[in-house]
């Protein structure tokens, strides 16, 4: 009521000046005043309204009143607002990446921590709470512009009636899936791993948001909701929680879930509860398919690399000497897009994010404890006195090793790349195109690492035993047990790869839905040649735990070392290796 107060007194105040100056006015330039008398005709006029003049119409401020003012409605449906056909908006496109998570399931052995015991527990240290969260924003956008009052596709009671079903059938999906699998997650906490169940929400909420506003308003709002959406799944294999074959798969449900309740709500409401259709473009993605796309896809291939392990002497479970590290499947994301002259060639470029889990490095574990504790003992560890004492300690003091422990700081290689070449189309149909494209860019690698920390027991040499003539197997012998702990962390294992050039290729099939959405299946294919570099540091602790003492003072042998001298009892061994990736995927294409 004050609201209605207020602008009436404005429009009062506005008027008022205008009608004051128009007084004013009159009052200039005054012509003599002449008297006409009017010729009146009689005549009597039924049914029939005045002659409008337009110039005696006032323009007034717009008043807010309840009866055009934002009102939350149910099943409201605009004019004009044709209602969905239910075959032209399924697209089936969750069909083809859940297969694609199954055919991954026979890939999915890689490292598994190990927390059997407390003398070598295998930790994660990559942890992030992200995809907790990340996995309702389709729902909240969504939801959040509604009320706002930004129309979108559905009025309010057919949009939660979507929602409702979309969650529903996502979740029939996948937990009869899950607790009938019964697959172990990597981490091997719980057996419910396959699907995964944050991606396929994650998914089922970006559908929703591109189907209420990425149709209906702009494409970029389909593109932050599956963007997102794929982002929550890569975290979920990096959490250490989820194989890849998991959050393929959970992706096909996820949009799978929220294409057939959209489609049922198609059928069950017809045109009722339909605010907005969808943005027409002038051009199809086939004849001018100019894109950007977000893809999620999955690295197949073999590739090994073999470290020979006979100088250390260590042995693995095949009894050969040998380090054999396989890549496993990998979880690949990529951002794409092109400019194409024609409808048959382009310029464009690629943004990839490539991560391999190792599959065969967990054996370093086993070496692990074999070089911090067993290689310490020898032959004749039950016929030496003072070998004993160096490893046990006494009544004063604590074991040489008193507790060890590995944490996994990556365990996967990982690889971005930038690429910029040439896009190529070849349409089919009205519908479907196939591409290709040539392409050169840049690889950069994050490296595979574990880390030890180890504890116990300081042990003190004398200096005067350096250069007493003791040899080298006789002098830890010399150090003797003291008062006091020690800690010790460093990197123990690390695998790592240059950077370098790379070419690759591809070849696709797109599908085009509407007029300016499609989904597109892709095979594409990477080449470059790569150094693998293996640094294997087992016996650094060993620094931490001893000190060289002259009297009463001693400092630990590690502090004393210039930087750089550490290197010297590193293992260091490279492999050069033509890398050979084929990543199979989909992605969602919209055009510009």
């Amino acid at each position: 009521m004050r609201t209605k107060t207020f602008i009436i007194l404005l429009a009062t105040l506005f008027f008022g000046g205008i009608s004051t100056q128009v007084l004013a006015e009159d009052y200039r330039n005054l012509e003599e005043l002449k008297l006409t008398t009017p010729t009146m005709d009689p005549c009597l006029t039924i049914g029939e309204t005045r002659n409008y003049i337009p110039e005696l119409e006032l323009s007034v401020l717009p008043t807010t009143t309840e009866s055009n003012a934002y009102q939350l409605t149910w099943m409201r449906t605009n004019p004009g607002v044709e209602p969905y056909k239910v075959m032209d908006d399924l697209t089936f496109a969750g069909v083809p990446i859940f297969v694609a998570g199954i055919i991954a399931k026979s890939e999915k052995k890689s490292f598994r921590q190990n927390t059997e015991g407390n003398k070598h527990t295998l930790l994660t240290d990559f942890k992030t709470h992200i995809d907790d969260y990340s996995q309702f924003f389709g729902p909240v956008v969504t939801t959040g512009l509604k009320i706002a009052g930004v129309e979108g596709r559905s009025d309010w009671g057919r949009y939660l009636a979507s929602t409702a079903m979309s969650y529903g059938i996502m979740a029939i999906f996948v937990n009869s899936i899950k607790y009938t699998a019964k697959e172990m997650r990597p981490d091997g906490s719980t057996a419910n791993s396959w699907p995964s169940g944050h991606t396929a929400t994650a998914f089922v909420g970006a559908t929703l948001l591109h189907k209420e506003y990425g149709m209906t308003r702009s494409p970029w709002f389909s593109v932050a909701g599956y963007g997102v959406a794929t982002a929550t799944g890569v975290m979920r294999v990096l959490n250490n929680r989820h194989w890849v074959s998991d959050v393929l798969s959970g992706a096909g449900i996820g949009i799978m879930s929220g294409e057939l309740a959209y489609a049922l709500s198609d059928v069950l409401f017809k045109g009722r509860g339909l605010l907005r259709g969808d943005i027409t473009a002038d051009k199809s993605i086939i004849d001018h398919p100019s894109f950007f796309s977000i893809s999620m896809g999955i690295g197949m291939g073999s590739r090994n690399l073999t470290f020979d392990m006979t100088k250390l002497n260590l042995t693995n479970f095949d009894g050969d000497n040998k380090l054999n590290m396989k890549f496993g499947a990998s979880t690949a994301v990529g951002a794409e897009g092109a400019y194409f002259f024609n409808k048959y060639i382009g310029v464009g470029g690629r943004l990839r994010v490539n991560s391999s889990p190792i599959k065969g490095w967990d054996g370093i574990e086993e070496y692990a404890w074999k070089d911090l504790v067993g290689s310490l003992y020898g032959d004749d560890y039950a016929a030496n006195p003072d070998f004993q004492r160096f490893i046990d300690g006494d009544e004063n003091s604590s074991p040489l090793i008193d507790d060890a422990y590995f944490t996994i700081k990556s365990d996967h290689l990982t690889e971005f790349s930038a690429d910029l070449g040439l896009y190529f189309n070849l349409p089919l149909s009205s519908r479907f195109a196939l591409g290709s494209k040539l392409l050169v860019g840049r690889s950069i690698m994050q490296e595979l690492d574990l880390n030890a920390t180890v504890t116990g027991g300081k042990r003190t040499l004398d200096f005067m035993d350096l250069v007493g003539g003791v040899d080298d197997e006789n002098l830890l012998l010399k150090a003797k047990p003291t008062a006091g702990k020690y800690t010790s962390e460093w990197d123990y294992f690390t695998l790592s790869c240059n950077n370098t050039m790379k070419f690759g290729t591809g070849i696709s099939l797109t599908y085009a839905y509407k007029e300016n959405y499609a989904w597109r299946l892709f095979l594409d294919y990477d080449f470059s040649h790569k150094t693998y570099t293996m640094n294997y540091n087992p016996a650094v602790f060993a620094f931490d735990a001893i000190s060289l003492g002259v009297g009463d003072e001693s400092a630990t042998i590690r502090s004393m070392m210039e930087p750089g001298d550490l290197e010297e009892f590193i293992e260091t061994q490279q492999v050069k290796k033509n890398r050979h990736t084929f990543i199979l995927g989909g992605s969602f294409t919209i055009s510009f």
